[in-house]
């Protein structure tokens, strides 16, 4: 497929891709139309490894894009990997010209941990 033109660019998380991907899998299978191999292949990987809703990983981006020093791209990073540790979240930020506090990654850790539950 040859694109010509973008007309609109968004960010989205794992979580959500999944449940865009299965919609339009739904939708094809209603119309009796074959999906194609490399969207099995995509709706299966989004599958394999989100690991939320696409509900809570949007409601996680927003609450951490309240966040001073939280950009988006690192916002859906976080939200798709989930960080478990301090370390873990160090290494996102690991080519950002700053490092967070123990007290944000703290605060960011309380919020991924919120919507795990």
């Amino acid at each position: 497929m040859i694109v010509k033109e973008v007309i609109n660019e968004e960010l989205l998380t794992l979580a959500e891709v999944k449940d865009i991907l299965s919609g339009i899998a739904d939708e094809r299978r209603e119309q009796g139309l074959e999906v194609a191999y490399s969207f099995r292949k995509a709706l299966h990987h989004a599958e394999q490894f989100s690991k939320i809703s696409g509900e809570k990983s949007r409601e996680l981006v927003n609450k951490l894009l309240e966040l001073e020093k939280m950009k988006p791209v690192i916002a859906i990073r976080i939200a798709d990997i989930l960080p478990q540790s301090r370390d873990e979240l160090r290494s996102i930020y690991a080519k950002e010209k700053y490092t967070l506090s123990t007290e944000e990654l703290d605060q960011i850790l309380d919020y991924v941990f919120t919507v795990i539950e």
